[in-house]
């Protein structure tokens, strides 16, 4: 017989297997050499109490042959001599995950993406740390896998009506990642392993006769008669197909320009803004487990406050983690955090975000829709010349920037390009600093221990999600302008995270693989 019980067992107990099957032969009321093995289906962890304590969902299999899970595997198809053909711009979670979901209904993708491949952007991301040279289209945005390559490979979404999480989670395993993304709440692949995967998924696109094309920057679509008929990418090569699916990631601000600029239809869309904290590990274990024990993974936290009646919320929270220079330009200063598969680096980070408002951007108005983006840009601009150049980011100790103090030194840091010391109060906007000085100390009251000068404040936490939505129709998910456009993902408004972004560049291939034209 097979049995699912839910156990509450400490660290060190859910760690030993010995340990378990003594707890499960209790829970079913059965010998031990009754339980014959076991599937884990969901594993988290209650650190409410002063014990932390693991929670396990588990099947029993009692007095009966004990199967092996046997991994779910999808099988794709030969397109290559299909009849029909989908231009998809831009090869991150959403164009990767769209165009397997096109091969599987018999379709054949042609992934145009204007970045380098795995091996060579890595060269790019080491110029940019080390050197403070940036390339424009091969960096932590933009290149194979897009910013979900090096985005720290967080699966938690909340979307669970965009599609099923769990066949991304299955199709990630078949790909390479390990099966623990299937059973834990809070599944994390991180930044070492994603690569490998990303290059999987691509052989897999390439050997079902997809195409898959690299710097391949597109930089104009040909309509006719409300139709895109040609997609022409910077080297003068043209390309068609019965439709295009966009997704081009938050930051391809050109093509944002290029839609406006041709008239077809985008939209100005709330985000967010603010900075990303750095915190010893060591410190956030104490606070969020009370008791820290080596059976635990090092400690996360979420946060939000409203503030002057405005969203003040942690975000990309990544334990043992480093912070990164996202930037995809020259002269403009992002930074994002990602966390290696064992997060075992000595400190975390999280962006520490402020809603953006309408009249945060009354100095953009006269860019219409493009307003937030403008908006955007100029704070990126201001923390670059704050920093000094080459990346080097403008930094204050948390208590100094709520105290209005400029910090005399600065603690250390994984943000590899360097620190500069500087009253953050000169890059924020008014109301966003004030609303994160609030936040801070709020944050302080909820964790004990938080609000310390021990941490270290950087700027600019900027492209939490685009600040400009491509329309499309909510049932056919065309855009209502131009019949054969598909905006998808998160650069278009429709997700917020590899599995969001995943579920929507699915289900996008669906209603195109649906349409006629």
């Amino acid at each position: 017989m097979q049995q699912t019980i839910q156990l509450k067992l400490l660290p060190s107990e859910a760690a030993d297997d010995t340990t378990l099957r003594e707890y499960i032969a209790r829970a079913t009321a059965r010998r031990e050499e009754e339980i014959t093995g076991y599937h884990l289906l969901k594993r988290s962890i209650d650190a409410r109490g002063r014990q932390p304590y693991i929670l396990l969902s588990i099947k029993a299999f009692i007095g009966e042959p004990f199967p092996e899970q046997a991994p779910v595997t999808i099988s794709f198809p030969d397109v290559s001599k299909a009849h029909r053909q989908v231009l998809i711009i831009g090869a991150g979670p959403a164009g990767l995950f769209a165009a397997l979901r096109l091969i599987e209904n018999g379709i054949r993708p042609v992934l145009l993406e204007r970045g380098k491949d795995v091996r060579a952007r890595r060269r790019d991301l080491a110029a940019l740390n080390k050197d403070g040279v940036i390339n424009p289209e091969s960096n932590y945005c933009f290149g194979e896998g897009g910013a979900g390559t090096y985005s720290d490979g967080k699966l938690y979404t909340r979307s669970n009506k965009r599609g099923d999480i769990n066949r991304i989670l299955h199709l990630l395993v078949q790909f390479g990642a390990d099966t623990t993304i299937l059973v834990d709440a809070h599944p994390h692949i991180g930044t070492n392993k994603l690569p490998q995967i990303i290059q999987a998924m691509r052989q897999q696109i390439v050997d079902s006769g997809g195409i898959f094309l690299f710097e391949k920057k597109v930089v104009d679509f040909i309509l006719h008669d409300a139709i895109i008929r040609q997609v022409k990418t910077a080297d003068g090569e043209t390309f068609d197909g019965d439709a295009v699916i966009l997704a081009t990631g938050h930051s391809a601000r050109d093509i944002f320009h290029l839609l406006h600029d041709k008239k077809i239809l985008v939209q100005a869309k709330p985000f967010a803004l603010g900075v990303r904290i750095e915190h010893p590990q060591q410190l956030i274990d104490t606070i969020q487990y009370r008791t820290p024990s080596p059976f635990l993974p090092p400690a996360a936290y979420s946060l939000v406050e409203q503030v002057d009646h405005r969203g003040v919320f942690s975000f990309c929270m990544c334990p043992g983690g480093i912070i990164a220079p996202a930037a995809t330009a020259e002269g403009e200063l992002v930074v994002n955090g990602w966390s290696p598969s064992r997060r075992n680096n000595p400190y975390a980070n999280s962006g520490i975000v402020v809603s953006v408002e309408e009249k945060d951007m009354a100095a953009f108005r006269d860019k219409g829709p493009l307003a937030g983006l403008a908006f955007q840009q100029s704070v990126e601009q201001k923390a670059f010349t704050a920093g000094g150049g080459r990346f080097v980011a403008p930094a204050q100790r948390m208590a100094d920037f709520v105290a209005g103090r400029t910090s005399p030194d600065l603690p250390s840091c994984s943000y590899l390009p360097g620190l500069h010391s500087v009253p953050l109060k000169q890059v924020l906007p008014r109301t966003i600093f004030e609303d994160l000085r609030g936040g801070f100390k709020a944050f302080g009251e909820k964790m004990k221990g938080y609000f310390t000068n021990e941490a270290v404040i950087v700027a600019t936490e900027s492209r939490t999600s685009s600040p400009v939505r491509i329309p499309r129709d909510p049932d056919s998910l065309c855009h209502p302008q131009v019949a054969n456009l598909y905006p998808c993902g998160e650069g278009a408004g429709y997700a917020g995270g590899i599995v969001s972004a995943a579920m929507d560049g699915e289900r996008v291939a669906d209603r195109v693989s649906q349409a006629t034209f």
